[in-house]
């Protein structure tokens, strides 16, 4: 049914133009017009998980308000107007037919569904898991109903100009004749706003997550695949009919142990590599085929390991190397609690010295390994299965893992708080 215009408008019967139509439905009714708009929105969390808010607050203005265009590096920025956790902040670019309170009213049921509680007092700002901001709609100025636009604070915010600037520095915002960058530049604020990632997506086709036993690799790579949609490479090393034998007896079963990693190995990654998720965005792995080698050259006895490696470094050269190959690192005593923690009967003659062994083993083949990018991530003490912000910070580290292209091994630390 098409619904009558407002009785206190006077047109010419018969001479309504599709164009008036479509003004008088977007003023008074507030549905969406034909021409799609350009709209900077800013977009900040700090509370839990920042970075998955962010992340899922623009695949919901995805779905729900038009077309992502540009996505901004995400930067760490001081709470402004009260004290607070620091915030991480982005600004996204986005072309949408919905009219701006339409597009308001979108953003707060968004704000909403992440979990963001009505301000109880509207002089005042607090901690929040997501803020959604209208930065400008198009080359229109708005000041109506509780709409402002362009936003009434935005040249006094470094976390709105700082990001905005890295994806539109020549926009220039209607009622300043001014540039995102002109106004970035003369900004008075001083408080931070430092760009630690790239971008909310992973910027890798393969990630690989290892570590020793006890590390948290599994888990993190299933953390990571879950919340990025990518396709999961797990090891199949409970189906391995050698393993809790091997721990039973390490001299007699450690040959044919290998061997039937190293083979299992191999042919999954040649497998999983080959035929892709084509609705997954990238692969991630908890393991690559050097785990082998350095199992091996622990459990091995040296006319063994010679073979061993002979078999071994031509399926390495065979195979597709990751983007980035991450390693978490634990100190023993971390690594024997985690163990002691999941119980599984075959690990419980797992030593400290023969997990220091494995440590060194990765050491040694990482330092040789001129064709990996490796990123160091020591997590001792970090539980980032339970605790959002240790997994947060843990995924800022990966994002920036090729961030410094100069340095083929990184080595940073995670820390409480």
């Amino acid at each position: 049914m098409i619904m009558p215009l407002p009785e206190n408008m006077t047109y010419c019967r018969g001479e309504v133009s599709g164009f008036f139509l479509n003004f008088a439905l977007e003023i008074f009714f507030d549905r969406k017009v034909e021409e799609k708009k350009q709209v900077f929105l800013s977009l900040g969390s700090n509370t839990g998980d920042r970075l998955a808010h962010l992340t899922k607050a623009v695949r919901l203005l995805q779905d729900k308000a038009g077309e992502i265009l540009h996505i901004s590096p995400v930067y760490l920025t001081q709470a402004w107007g009260f004290e607070g956790r620091n915030f991480l902040n982005i600004v996204v670019e986005l072309s949408t037919t919905l009219s701006p309170h339409a597009l308001l009213d979108t953003t707060k049921h968004i704000e909403k569904e992440i979990g963001r509680q009505p301000r109880k007092n509207l002089l005042s700002y607090s901690d929040r898991p997501i803020d959604i901001d209208i930065l400008t709609y198009g080359k229109e100025q708005i000041k109506i109903d509780g709409l402002q636009i362009p936003h009434k604070h935005l040249a006094e915010r470094n976390f709105v100009l700082f990001p905005w600037k890295d994806i539109a520095p020549s926009f220039v915002v209607p009622g300043y004749d001014s540039t995102v960058e002109e106004l970035a530049e003369v900004s008075t604020d001083t408080l931070l706003a430092e760009k630690i990632a790239p971008g909310l997506e992973m910027p890798y086709d393969f990630l690989t997550i290892e570590g020793n036993i006890g590390a948290g690799k599994t888990t993190l790579a299933k953390m990571i695949a879950g919340e990025y949609g990518a396709q999961l490479i797990l090891e199949r090393f409970e189906e391995n009919p050698f393993l809790p034998k091997f721990y039973e007896d390490p001299a007699r079963y450690a040959f044919p142990l290998e061997m039937s990693f190293l083979a299992d190995r191999y042919q999954q990654l040649i497998d999983e590599l080959s035929q892709r998720d084509l609705f997954k965005k990238f692969v991630v792995s908890d393991y690559f085929v050097i785990k082998s080698l350095i199992f091996a050259g622990v459990t091995l006895q040296d006319e063994e390991f010679r073979l061993y490696r002979k078999i071994f470094n031509f399926m390495y050269n065979d195979l597709k190397k990751p983007d980035l190959y991450v390693y978490l690192y634990r100190e023993t005593d971390d690594l024997l609690h985690n163990i002691a923690k999941r119980g599984r009967d075959y690990e419980k003659n797992i030593t400290a010295d023969y997990l220091k062994k494995i440590h060194n083993g990765y050491m040694s083949f990482i330092k040789t390994a001129s064709d990996l990018n490796v990123l160091m991530i020591d997590v001792t003490g970090m539980d980032f299965q339970h605790k959002p912000e240790v997994y947060e910070a843990v995924k800022l580290k990966i994002l920036n893992g090729l961030k410094e292209k100069e340095e083929r091994i990184r080595v940073v630390k995670i820390c409480e708080g």
